[in-house]
């Protein structure tokens, strides 16, 4: 799953598509912090757990759906994904966000743990299936063709059975579900990683910062807008 093999006839990169993405959607969220205010309070990495343990429940202000306390922001219901679960959606992100030399990949900055918060959470119960479902699916499909779990699979290895599930219209009729799956964590991937300040700063997003002057629109912008 090359970005070679998955660029647009316009030339552009799968990750840069996902920062196109990830600018427009994502920015508009982030809090507002007031020079020398505190910054936004890292995610709290969710507890390691081993296959046949509980889930174990978080308790923290969270405020409503419709009215979340984004700086204190804690899930608290219980995460419902295993370790074993985990370890394999952690190396799929990393397939779909790797590290270079900008910014780490997505598992460092925990995008695993996002999606297990996300798949979760109250309400979400066909999100769960989902995921769980297409966890499953990847496990079998790389002990099918190589022998051993997708997580241990070699890099060339995982991107094969990334290549066949990376684009649902692309998708053999026997992939369709796999493909579904691989397009809603790439979509909740993105969004993990790109609200993070390692993902900010692979954006080139440079907001939360105080500026000493503000210019103002330049000219062929005040132009285009129709004030000059």
């Amino acid at each position: 799953m090359s970005d070679e093999t998955n660029k647009p006839a316009t030339g552009v990169g799968r990750r840069d598509a996902l920062k196109a993405i990830a600018a427009a959607a994502v920015v508009p969220m982030l809090p507002a912090t007031a020079e020398g205010g505190p910054a936004p309070a890292p995610r709290e990495m969710l507890p390691m757990l081993d296959d046949q343990q509980r889930p174990v429940k978080r308790k923290g202000p969270r405020g409503t759906p419709s009215d979340p306390v984004l700086q204190v922001a804690k899930a608290d219901w219980p995460m419902k994904l295993s370790q074993r679960e985990l370890v394999t959606l952690a190396a799929l992100c990393d397939m779909i966000i790797p590290a270079d030399d900008k910014s780490p990949a997505a598992s460092t900055v925990g995008a695993h743990h996002y999606i297990n918060e996300w798949a979760s959470r109250p309400g979400g119960d066909t999100s769960l299936v989902r995921v769980r479902g297409g966890l499953v699916w990847l496990d079998r499909e790389s002990h099918t063709r190589f022998g051993k779990r997708f997580h241990l699979a070699s890099n060339a290895q995982r991107t094969q059975i990334c290549d066949d599930i990376c684009y649902v219209p692309k998708a053999k009729p026997e992939h369709v579900f796999a493909a579904q799956f691989f397009d809603t964590i790439r979509d909740q991937a993105a969004t993990a990683f790109y609200t993070t300040p390692q993902g900010w700063k692979d954006l080139g997003y440079i907001g939360n910062v105080a500026l000493p002057k503000f210019e103002g629109p330049n000219a062929a912008v005040r132009k285009q807008i129709g004030v000059e």
